[in-house]
This record gives C-alpha cells, sequence and structure tokens, in this order.
C-alpha cells in the first residue's frame, strides 16, 4: 500500500511536469495574438494552487520553484521573481491547507482570490519599485481577474479528469504518513 500511494505521488508530479511542458509549449507557439486580445489566465498558477489545496503532498516546493523559474527564463520575465512570488504563495495556501479542506468551494474560491490578487499586485509592486519594463497596469489587473475566474475551471479540470479529491481528515498511509 505504502508503494502505491508514493507511486501515486510520483505520477502526480510527473503529471504536473508534463502540464507545465504542455502549458509552455502552446504559449510559446507562434500564433499572432494581435491587438485587442484578452490576456490568459494564468494556468500553472490557478492547478498549483488547485492541487496544493487538494492534495499538498502532490506538489512539493521544489518542483513548483523548478517549472515556475524555468517559465521565467522561457517566458523572458525577471527572473525568479515571479517563481519567488508563486512559491510564497502557495506555501501559504499549504500552511492553511489543513483550515480550508472543509470549506465550501464559493468561500475557497473567495479565498484563493484574494491570494492571488495579493500575489499579482505584490508581483506589480516589486516591478515598480525597482523601475524594471512590465505590461500596462490595467492589463496586468486584467489578466489576474480572469486568473481569478478560471479557477472552477481548473478545479473541475483537476477533481473531474485528474480524480484529484481533497484529502480526508486523518487519512494516513500505512506507515501513519499524510496521504
Amino acid at each position: 500500500m505504502a508503494e502505491r500511494v508514493t507511486s501515486h505521488r510520483w505520477q502526480f508530479r510527473l503529471l504536473f511536469a508534463a502540464i507545465a511542458f504542455a502549458v509552455i509549449f502552446t504559449r510559446l507557439l507562434p500564433i499572432d495574438a494581435g491587438p485587442g486580445r484578452l490576456p490568459g489566465p494564468d494556468v500553472m498558477f490557478l492547478i498549483a494552487i488547485a492541487w496544493v489545496l487538494r492534495r499538498p503532498a502532490y506538489v512539493p516546493v521544489g518542483l513548483v520553484a523548478a517549472v515556475f523559474l524555468m517559465m521565467d527564463v522561457l517566458f523572458m520575465r525577471p527572473l525568479g521573481l515571479w517563481a519567488a512570488c508563486v512559491v510564497v504563495a502557495l506555501e501559504v495556501v499549504r500552511a492553511r491547507e489543513a483550515q480550508w479542506r472543509d470549506l465550501p468551494f464559493l468561500l475557497e474560491w473567495m479565498l484563493v482570490s484574494i491570494v492571488i490578487t495579493a500575489t499579482s499586485i505584490g508581483y506589480i509592486a516589486i516591478l515598480t519599485l525597482f523601475a524594471a519594463d512590465q505590461p500596462s497596469f490595467g492589463l496586468s489587473l486584467l489578466q489576474m481577474l480572469i486568473t481569478i475566474l478560471c479557477y472552477p475551471l481548473a478545479v473541475f479540470f483537476s477533481v473531474a479528469f485528474l480524480g484529484l479529491r481533497k484529502v480526508a481528515p486523518g487519512a494516513v498511509d500505512q506507515l501513519g504518513r499524510r496521504v
């Protein structure tokens, strides 16, 4: 049983990395977005939050840091800044996962939207503080809003297609570790 739980964790970790590579690949495709298009949501941030709230052991900090650092490099963002913001946000969520486990979905969505808003505003503030190039404030806020609105889709994808449900209170494997 313990081997099955451990292999299940590794399968989801590899799946997280595969989803990250798919998102990176699609964002790097030479598709002309054209002027006037809405910015897309930060899909990996949404999936990471949804997974941390459901199964924190499936999304270790090192994996998240590596994925988002790679995304910073490939998308030519300030090196490590968004990765650091996301890691801090996910660790805040991870620390409160046990408290948020039994919340209804609308309350969970509200709390996640606060985390996304704080992370985005913090990122914008740091870029502004160091006078780094950044998209317009309105465009950044629009992307943040779209990301918040797409959270239910990330949760639906994780639960319906991947079977990633919240951990039951007190669920442990045969060795007594949390599942």
